[in-house]
């Protein structure tokens, strides 16, 4: 059955608003909370390799819409010349040495605080997919599209990395959206916590 036809608990203008106000709270204290870390990783960005400070990219959202999301870049600038080969994300040589750290400790990922604050994003929710992978997307597939992407979500939680089979993504997003609540949002966050310390399934 397709998703569609199902009760999404987040059609609830209620709960809506509820996890809407979380988000803009959250994020408004992470980015307090976070700033100096922030600082320095900028810092030791622009110190160590050339190119922008942040890696833009544009991602599909909620109902289709495209956004910008927001990360620091952990990559060096490829030289238009250089042989591109097929690296796994892990083992990929472009990755700068404060890249390489930034992306274990999931760091990389907290200009995407800036993407909640703006409404693009929630803290919780779905991993939003690139234009490309969209395009790729069967019928079931765009269910994930339902609700807000996340910074975090069941599949980060629940192996990250580790599961390959985007079927089995679908199936957590699926699980998230059709069983939401703030009680379960909450759990995420705090495995959240704990799979970043761990560095379980991180790239």
């Amino acid at each position: 059955p397709l998703i569609n036809m199902r009760y999404i608990p987040l059609d609830n203008l209620l709960n809506k608003f509820i996890k809407r106000a979380i988000d803009i709270v959250g994020s408004l204290f992470a980015i307090i909370i976070f700033s100096p870390i922030m600082l320095i990783v900028a810092i030791a960005i622009k110190l160590t390799s050339k190119g922008e400070l942040i890696f833009k990219q544009e991602r599909v959202g909620l109902n289709r819409k495209p956004f910008t999301m927001y990360k620091f870049r952990s990559m060096r600038i490829q030289d238009p010349n250089e042989e591109k080969s097929e690296w796994t994300v892990k083992d990929d040589p472009r990755k700068t040495k404060v890249g390489n750290f930034i992306r274990k400790t999931s760091i990389d990922e907290l200009p995407q605080f800036f993407n909640v604050l703006r409404g693009d994003m929630s803290l919780v929710g779905t991993r939003p997919p690139t234009v490309d992978e969209y395009e790729k997307y069967k019928l079931h597939h765009k269910a994930r599209l339902s609700v807000k992407p996340g910074i975090t979500g069941l599949w980060q939680v629940s192996g990250r990395s580790e599961i390959t089979d985007f079927e089995e993504v679908v199936k957590l997003d699926t699980e998230y959206i059709c069983h939401w609540s703030m009680a379960n949002d909450i759990k995420i966050l705090l495995r959240t916590v704990q799979v970043v310390i761990s560095g379980k399934g991180s790239m």
